[in-house]
């Protein structure tokens, strides 16, 4: 679906009839796809359990644990109802791991040859697991990987095991959301500061029409809550990506935006993409403006007019935001995936082609 050409703010008020039917679409849309993964008898995109299923417990092996820092073992039962799963990162158990996590980002600095094809045979119905939360663009050496792992596991939402940076999921009784007292209009907190990235050339063009607190390596220093509680007093969030591929929608958005309560500014995939994932009046997307003028237009205007503002929040009256906890969460996903997998096996014969598209 292409943006909507843009409409002068004197002109939008509310949302016109077409926006209000992409958003009744895009709220079943995203019910659905929350339904899959919050239940959580099996992530969106694993493959269904085979008849008779594996009702004892499993082991997953971290081969490398993320970016060689040790993480404390989660319990998946306390934390996420997750129950039949051990998680482990030492090698000695490769024998009996159903599965094993291959990080990406350790699997690009030690090099293929650094699988584990010294140890004994790969066990019968094994799956070796690529993981990987970073875009494409931050992902070398694809090429080489074609054939080498079963699964997938990554934020795009047709891995096979798919866990995003972030969801919205309907809670069992509706709370009243308060809107944070907005006392500044724009900020954007960011730490790889890079004059080739898209989001650092649409700043400096938007930064001409519009003050903008940039937060991070090179600016302001957050408030002593971090994050969430410097944004807060925000109305809007620049959540621009680090590069634009399918599905990538990282924290900046979830975390940095919803979590801080403050409409988010998006640059990232097209319209909708995003609206694969959130309301479609939840967000708004550099690209419904033909330049970055109109965009800091747009923004004044909502400024100014606390009826159309508050119009981005009213999802909030139905679901509510969930972070994704790196790591631990990640790795009681993937184990209760492969507890719900059986026996099935498959290869994966053109990583690159398939994250790359």
């Amino acid at each position: 679906m292409e943006p909507a050409p843009h409409r002068s703010p004197a002109g939008r008020p509310g949302f016109p009839r077409r926006r209000r039917r992409a958003l009744a679409a895009g709220l079943l849309g995203t019910a659905a796809a929350l339904a899959l993964y919050v239940c959580l008898p099996e992530p969106p995109g694993a493959p269904r359990p085979a008849a008779g299923g594996r009702a004892g417990e499993v082991t997953v092996l971290l081969w490398w644990e993320p970016f060689g820092r040790p993480e404390r073992v989660a319990d998946c039962r306390r934390r996420y109802n997750v129950s039949g799963c051990r998680l482990s990162a030492d090698r000695s158990r490769y024998g009996q791991a159903r599965a094993v996590l291959f990080h990406h980002r350790d699997l690009a600095r030690h090099g293929a040859e650094r699988l584990p094809r010294g140890q004994p045979a790969r066990p019968p119905g094994q799956l070796w697991v690529w993981m990987n939360f970073e875009s494409p663009s931050n992902s070398p050496g694809l090429g080489s990987l074609a054939g080498l792992f079963n699964w997938t596991m990554s934020y795009r939402r047709d891995s096979d095991v798919f866990v995003p940076y972030g969801y919205l999921y309907a809670p069992p009784a509706p709370r009243p959301f308060v809107l944070p007292r907005k006392t500044r209009l724009v900020a954007w907190v960011i730490s790889n500061w890079n004059e080739e990235h898209a989001r650092v050339r649409y700043y400096h063009q938007l930064k001409e029409h519009l003050a903008i607190d940039i937060y991070g390596a090179r600016g302001l220093a957050l408030a002593q809550g971090g994050v969430v509680e410097t944004v807060s007093a925000y109305k809007f969030y620049l959540a621009f990506e680090n590069s634009q591929h399918t599905d990538y929608i990282t924290e900046k958005l979830w975390r940095n935006a919803f979590a801080a309560s403050a409409v988010p500014v998006v640059l990232g995939p097209r319209r909708a993409n995003y609206e694969r994932f959130i309301p479609a009046d939840s967000f708004i997307h550099v690209d419904d403006f033909p330049s970055p003028q109109l965009l800091a237009t747009y923004l004044k205007f909502l400024d100014k007019n606390k009826p159309s503002y508050r119009k981005y929040f009213a999802w909030r009256k139905k679901y509510d935001v969930h972070v994704t906890s790196f790591w631990d969460e990640h790795f009681c996903r993937a184990c209760e995936a492969v507890r719900a997998a059986g026996n099935h096996v498959k290869t994966v014969q053109n990583l690159a082609g398939w994250f790359e598209s």
